[in-house]
């Protein structure tokens, strides 16, 4: 699979001959530098862009050769995403925030399975708050809980480290690795921090677009 980025002056290969294949509940870790193409990669196989050349399979379906609407389908219905920005709605409370999934399926709110997520990430206390009243780190343990509303099969977690201190990187770390092994989700970790790679049970590193396993 290859990605390749056409501007007015040239052509820029952002990912040369990537082969990649994740089994079912495994953790995954992507490692390299900014720019190495790691991000790019994630949006390739969480169906939000198409390979230049190569196909995607994601559970059992060839995204790559579905339109925007069917892969929008897929990802609503299998996928979670955990970003380094949180990306959470400013005027919803945590628990709005965390049955949005639902709403956006055209679904009605499971509340109590929201409630039970938010306490399974320490946040039960906390439900009614706004995003602009929580820690940088609570938001993310938000988005967090938003992402396994849907009880995703596989779940793409961009730096969600990032933006946190150190202590509440490892409690956020904790907290994804377990829900992880407690819903049996598949979780493909990108991250420039190699500790929390560690974790995963297969590290691969992106080099100028080009991925090896560790």
């Amino acid at each position: 699979m290859s990605k390749v980025v056409s501007t007015k002056t040239e052509h820029l290969t952002i990912l040369e001959g990537v082969n990649l294949s994740i089994e079912e509940g495994e953790s995954i870790a992507i490692v390299g530098t900014s720019g190495a193409g790691k991000s790019t990669l994630m949006t390739l196989l969480a169906g939000l862009d198409v390979p230049s050349q190569g196909s995607i399979q994601l559970l059992e379906q060839q995204i790559s050769d579905l339109d925007d609407e069917a892969r929008a389908k897929i990802r609503s219905d299998h996928v979670g995403f955990v970003f380094q920005s949180f990306l959470l709605i400013p005027s919803l409370s945590a628990l709005g925030n965390v049955t949005l999934p639902c709403l956006l399926k055209g679904e009605n709110e499971d509340t109590d399975k929201a409630k039970a997520l938010l306490e399974s990430v320490g946040l039960g206390h906390r439900i009614d708050h706004l995003p602009s009243q929580l820690s940088g780190g609570e938001q993310q343990r938000v988005a967090i809980a938003r992402a396994f509303m849907t009880s995703p099969k596989i779940l793409f977690a961009d730096e969600p480290t990032g933006n946190l201190d150190q202590n509440t990187a490892h409690k956020i770390v904790e907290l994804l690795f377990n829900l992880n092994k407690e819903h049996g989700t598949t979780l493909v970790l990108v991250t420039h921090d190699l500790s929390l790679a560690k974790r995963c049970d297969r590290i691969f590193h992106m080099n100028a677009g080009k991925l090896e396993e560790e």
